[in-house]
């Protein structure tokens, strides 16, 4: 198994934020966490990436069968956890290229014989960003919302990690770069055969990848689980509230 949260509960300055989550994600399998707003998707996110004011006071995080909980962001990257943010930040004074160089383990600066120098523009042209004009742009500075997440998506597919973590990949695109983004998502995820965790509020990213598993968080605990076919009707029908109202463990 890549990842198993076993009763998961995290602390953030003093207040529970999750409340018992435990679910699994194997290699080759595509998970999308759902819900509310404040309902505890980003929380998971940071607390499995390992920012440290996500503090787990119960519970445990395993990724390829050993306790992670402890371990800091970096530990976590070297092991092959990545995570994407919802609002990648624009960064002065690095180019995207060297980032793209530095995320794949190459020093653009001080490279090694063997490296491949030319992996930015190759990955550039996987998430449909002219290498021409992206390689030496700063980081996602006068980038629009859909730039900014093809570019972090091409830092995260340098890194080729086990797992990718996605927080709301398809929040501020447009159907133009949501295509993008999906179709280069599924592209990936079939030539590594890795896990993904997606989480959306929305349907939008997940017609491209058809995850295997939706759960459902509200209040910070896993309110429903099933399947993509058979939970996505029902909350467009009935939205998040009314479904969980109608079944979810508490409701």
């Amino acid at each position: 198994m890549l990842l198993r949260v076993e009763d998961l509960h995290v602390v953030v300055e003093g207040k529970e934020l999750l409340k018992g989550i435990s679910l699994s994600l194997d290699y080759g399998e595509i998970v999308a966490i759902m819900g509310h707003n404040a309902s505890g998707k980003t929380t998971l996110a940071l607390t499995l990436a390992g920012f440290p004011q996500y503090v787990v006071s119960k519970g445990r995080i395993l990724f390829e069968g050993q306790e992670i909980s402890s371990k800091g962001i970096d530990e976590r990257a070297k092991l092959g956890l990545a995570l994407a943010f919802q609002s990648p930040p624009a960064i002065r004074g690095i180019k995207l290229g060297h980032m793209i160089a530095l995320s794949a383990g190459i020093n653009p600066w001080q490279p090694k014989p063997g490296d491949d120098l030319e992996l930015p523009k190759k990955i550039l042209s996987k998430v449909n960003l002219d290498p021409e004009r992206y390689t030496e742009r700063e980081l996602n500075v006068g980038f629009s919302g859909g730039e900014r997440k093809r570019s972090e998506l091409a830092q995260i597919f340098a890194m080729k990690p086990k797992l990718m973590i996605l927080d709301e990949p398809d929040s501020g695109v447009d159907i133009d770069s949501l295509k993008i983004l999906g179709s280069a998502l599924l592209e990936y995820f079939n030539s590594i055969r890795c896990g993904i965790m997606i989480i959306t509020h929305h349907r939008h990213i997940l017609q491209y990848l058809k995850p295997t598993k939706v759960h459902i968080l509200s209040g910070g605990k896993v309110a429903i689980t099933g399947s993509y076919e058979e939970l996505m009707p029902k909350i467009e029908e009935k939205g998040y509230e009314r479904l969980i109202k109608e079944e979810g463990v508490n409701g």
